[in-house]
């Protein structure tokens, strides 16, 4: 791979990086990681509990260390993250050298680094993890949320290895999800999602959680990404958040940049 091509591969890897972000505080207390299961909860009352406890916040920024290993090569950047809630996720690595910024409209980036930008819709994301995605998956992610609104489907229960376990009743062969939830908060402990006739396995996994100015958000997150025998996993340490600050979101794609076209 030359040296463009593995410029533009990074670029497009941070893109996937920054989307799994997750928050975190120097000043924040950790939660209990485990907690008494109940095997008499039904579906409705585990989806509730999982609801109550969505993070509620107007903006929120951090620096994040993200580390990632794709077969036998691994790197370590350093990202600035703001989030408008609901409306604008904004993404910068060091010195601005490639910066993104997710609307629920649009995605957009620029890599200074090989003079390339990006401007359209959520296709080069969902291609990338190999799930259809929007602005509103990809906060549930960054916030611990379950990637899908649990309240459209009728959910079986069952209790693994200390989580309790929702999956869809009507599961769909071509695509399979399972959401594992803690039972000391009603947070995610792991999203799984596979698709086996195509050998993709996305597997998000929330090792701790803090409370933040009351909040409870993720620590610390692993991510595992399999498509055939090729795998990528990154993992995400948090440091300096801080909620509901004033912010602003400054994004323009230089000139003279070339586009990616997604085909």
């Amino acid at each position: 791979m030359d040296n463009k091509a593995h410029m533009k591969l990074i670029s497009r890897i941070l893109i996937v990086l920054l989307l799994f972000i997750a928050v975190g505080c120097k000043s924040s207390k950790q939660m209990a990681s485990s907690g008494e299961l109940n095997s008499k909860l039904t579906a409705k009352q585990l989806i509730k509990e999982h609801t109550k406890k969505e993070a509620r916040f107007r903006t929120l920024q951090a620096r994040v260390k993200v580390e990632y290993v794709q077969g036998d090569r691994s790197q370590s950047h350093t990202i600035n993250l703001r989030i408008e809630k609901d409306k604008t996720i904004w993404l910068s690595a060091t010195l601005g050298i490639v910066r993104a910024i997710i609307t629920p409209s649009k995605v957009s980036f620029y890599n200074k680094l090989d003079n390339t930008y990006f401007d359209g819709d959520f296709s080069l994301i969902s291609d990338l993890l190999g799930t259809k995605l929007d602005f509103e998956k990809v906060q549930n992610i960054l916030l611990g949320n379950a990637l899908y609104t649990l309240k459209d489907e009728d959910y079986n229960t069952d209790i693994h290895e200390g989580s309790y376990v929702l999956s869809p009743k009507n599961q769909n062969e071509l695509f399979e999800i399972f959401y594992l939830l803690n039972p000391a908060h009603f947070k995610m402990d792991s999203q799984q999602l596979s698709q086996p006739l195509e050998q993709r396995m996305l597997e998000i996994d929330y090792k701790d959680y803090q409370l933040v100015n009351r909040q409870i958000v993720p620590q610390n997150v692993k991510v595992i990404a399999l498509e055939g025998d090729f795998e990528t996993i990154i993992t995400m340490e948090f440091k300096s958040v801080s909620l509901n600050s004033d912010l602003n979101f400054p994004f323009r794609i230089p000139n003279g940049f070339e586009e990616i076209v997604i085909k």
